[in-house]
Parts: structure tokens; C-alpha cells; sequence
């Protein structure tokens, strides 16, 4: 199993190019199940999670082909409805195909999904959503069923709270229904904002894109188009944080500052400077961190995504810190291997108190989540010594040659190859 090794404090400088959003990508590969014609997606990230969705497509259908960072994905034709345990698994994204497949199909059989430890995160929301729209859902033996028969006819839903994957699933659902849908609460997350611009390119009828309340006017058939994908957001945030832990001076090149607006906001409070550049914004850092208070929120609040990337930021800030987790119960998971390099964070409920020390001390650590390990890489850039990260496919999941980039900017940082 692959690690990467750190050895700390050297300053970063330079320029780290921003690819798409992984948390875009997804539900926009899932949507090719609605159209007989091909979807092209470019600017696609070459990831782990990416690979894993495009083989659930393969087995349900779906032609993919790659060139470079565009994909074309053609399903001409649906071959299986039946979303096997083995692919579902590996990755909690891969529910999003159950509404598109309702949706033209009129049946679904997907496993009930596994993914990162970091909370629950029940599927019961869009399956409430796809019972509002008329289909018969029953779980047996790990797996969801869903049959509607007649076809999906339009409803109105109302999410209890913000939920982006059950936001997205209905959205797709919802363009081949009978009728009008209204989805009340909806995520508005840039991500949810791309995947209905897309269906709208692919002839869904939608309105109010951007906001918490989206009408879809149900359509016969959607066809091809193509379409850029975001910048992700989470990937910008993680090097400004990595940047400026180390007291460096870095241009995040090929994403735009509104698309993080809270962690920016968060980001100067605690004395960083972050300024727009003709082709993104430059992070740098001149004085010390000063501790500042950080409550995790549906968008536009701070990314829950970002969350533990911000804590490692605030170890070595001056004076105290406290980080409240509202989205995921269990996101705090990247505490004890923080600690182990150092940090002094005491946990109360979902919340955590940072009070930052003078400097990190590097240490071999354990990766338990996506975000936890970048936050752990983030911390080892700014500790004394050597950190080694252990179990490094987490980061592969959303990361793109995270330790290139770093390393191009003046990191010491490497890749240790399992030669097991």
C-alpha cells in the first residue's frame, strides 16, 4: 500500500493548476443514463472515484471513452439495471444512478452504498423522493428496488434538511417525469448548480438553478450535449490552506475565488491574504495564523469537505480555535493523528478546541478518510521532521498527483511505492 513521505518546513511559491470538481463529475457521468445520445464531459479529473463510477456505467450500458480530459459517455442503450455491491461499495456516489435509471427505465436495482466512515448518511431521503414520484421501492438482501411501471410522474418534495446527493438524484429523476416537480430545500451547491445547467444543455426544462427551490418541467427525452466541468472548489481550498500553513506565496490557477466565498472569508480572518488573479486568486501568508472559529454549513456556508484541512491550518495558529462539525456526525476522525504530530485539540460533542502550538512534530500517521489525509499532508508541510502518511488511496479517490503539484511549488514530498 502505497505512503507518501513530507519532510517539513519549506515554504511554498509558485503556481498549482486547479482541475475539475470530483463532486461535479460524478453526478454528471451518472445523468448520461437519461439520454439515448452521448454526453461529453470535459475538463474531467483523472481520479480513483472517477474510474469506479465509469466502470458501474460500463456494466449498466454506458460506452466510455477518454481522451485526455474530456470523456464521452454514450448509452444508447441500457443493458442492466442492477448496480452490483462489489462497484457501490467502493464509492457512496454511485446511488445517483438510481433516479436516472427509474427515470428511463422504469425499474432499478442498486445496492445500498458503503464508502467513507465519517457518519451515517442514510439514502432514505431520496428514496422518499422517488416513492413522492411514484415509484415502489423495497430493500431486500442489501439491495434498493425500485419499480415504477407507468413511469415517474411530477411531485412535491420537500427535503427536511439540505441533502446534495438526494438534491441531485431527484433532480435527474425529475426531467423525464410526468408533470412538474418541485424539489423545496434543495442543496445549492455549485456542484447541484452544474449538474442542472448540464441537463438544461440536454434539453431538461428547470427553473431556478441556484437557488433552494427548483421546478422541473418533466420532458419526453433528453439529448446530446456537452459541457464543462467546474473547477473543484475542495481541491482550491486544500492548497490555499497548504499554502498558507507553510507561510508561502501560491496562484491557484484555472478556478475562481466565488466559488468558496465562507472558506475565503475564514481564510483572512485568521491572516491570510487571498486576492483574484487574471486566471484565479493567489493565496500567501506574511505574518502569523491567527486563530479564528469555524462552524461547517450547507453551501454557501463553510465546506464541510474543507473542514479538516482548516483544523490542520489551526494547529500552529496563535491563540485558540474552535471548529464545529454540523453536517457529518464522526468527520473528526483525523484528530488523533493530528495529535500524534503535536496538535492540541480537545474534542467536545461536534465541536473541537484548537489552541495552537509553535510547531508540528512529524510523525508516522494514518489516513481514515479523503479529507483527513490531505489534512494530515497539509500538517506534515508545516512539522518539523519527517511525517509519513500511511494508506494514501483515500487521497487518490480526489486528489490528482496531489505530491507533483506540491512538489513543483517547493514541497519535499514524495511518493513511497508498496513493493509488496
Amino acid at each position: 500500500m502505497d505512503r507518501i513521505r513530507i519532510r517539513g518546513g519549506r515554504r511554498l511559491a509558485g503556481q498549482i493548476a486547479i482541475g475539475g470538481a470530483k463532486n461535479a463529475a460524478l453526478p454528471l457521468m451518472a445523468a448520461s443514463i437519461l439520454a439515448d445520445e452521448p454526453l461529453t464531459l470535459t475538463n474531467t479529473p483523472a481520479l480513483a472515484d472517477i474510474a469506479t463510477l465509469a466502470t458501474l456505467l460500463e456494466q449498466l450500458g454506458v460506452v466510455v471513452t477518454r481522451d485526455g480530459r474530456t470523456m464521452k459517455l454514450d448509452c444508447a442503450r441500457v443493458t442492466s439495471t442492477t448496480a452490483p455491491y462489489d462497484l457501490v461499495r467502493k464509492m457512496r456516489a454511485s446511488v445517483l444512478v438510481l433516479g436516472p435509471l427509474v427515470a428511463r427505465e422504469r425499474r432499478a436495482r442498486v445496492s445500498l452504498p458503503g464508502g467513507c466512515a465519517i457518519g451515517a448518511r442514510p439514502v432514505d431521503l431520496h428514496l422518499k423522493g422517488l416513492e413522492a414520484m411514484g415509484a415502489r421501492i423495497e430493500l431486500a438482501e442489501g439491495y434498493v428496488e425500485a419499480l415504477a411501471p407507468q413511469g415517474l410522474r411530477g411531485a412535491e418534495i420537500v427535503f427536511p434538511f439540505v441533502s446534495v446527493g438526494a438534491t441531485e438524484n431527484l433532480l435527474m429523476a425529475a426531467t423525464l417525469a410526468r408533470g412538474t416537480t418541485v424539489l423545496k430545500n434543495a442543496a445549492r451547491e455549485p456542484e447541484v448548480e452544474d449538474l442542472a445547467h448540464c441537463l438544461v444543455a440536454m434539453g431538461a426544462r428547470i427553473e431556478g438553478i441556484g437557488g433552494d427551490r427548483l421546478t422541473i418541467h418533466g420532458v419526453d427525452r433528453l439529448a446530446a450535449a456537452t459541457h464543462a466541468i467546474l473547477p473543484d472548489r475542495i481541491e482550491t481550498g486544500t492548497y490555499a490552506m497548504a499554502a498558507a500553513i507553510t507561510g508561502g506565496d501560491v496562484e491557484l490557477t484555472g478556478t475562481r475565488i466565488g466559488l468558496l466565498e465562507a472558506t475565503v472569508a475564514s481564510m483572512r480572518t485568521a491572516g491570510i491574504t487571498v486576492e483574484p488573479t487574471a486566471s484565479g486568486f493567489r493565496v500567501r501568508r506574511d505574518g502569523p495564523i491567527q486563530g479564528t472559529d469555524v462552524m461547517t454549513e450547507p453551501y454557501p456556508g463553510f465546506a464541510t469537505d474543507l473542514q479538516a484541512q482548516m483544523m490542520a491550518l489551526l494547529t500552529v495558529a496563535e491563540g485558540a480555535s474552535m471548529i464545529t462539525e454540523t453536517i457529518f456526525e464522526n468527520r473528526f476522525m483525523h484528530v488523533p493523528e493530528l495529535r500524534r504530530m503535536g496538535a492540541n485539540i480537545n474534542l467536545h460533542g461536534s465541536s473541537a478546541m484548537v489552541r495552537g502550538v509553535r510547531r508540528l512534530t512529524g510523525a508516522p500517521v494514518m489516513a481514515t478518510d479523503l479529507r483527513a489525509s490531505v489534512s494530515l499532508v497539509i500538517a506534515g508541510l508545516a512539522a518539523g521532521g519527517e511525517t509519513v502518511v500511511n494508506r494514501v488511496y483515500h487521497l487518490d479517490r480526489g486528489y490528482e498527483r496531489l505530491e507533483d503539484k506540491l512538489a513543483a511549488c517547493g514541497a519535499d514530498i514524495e511518493r513511497l511505492k508498496d513493493t509488496a
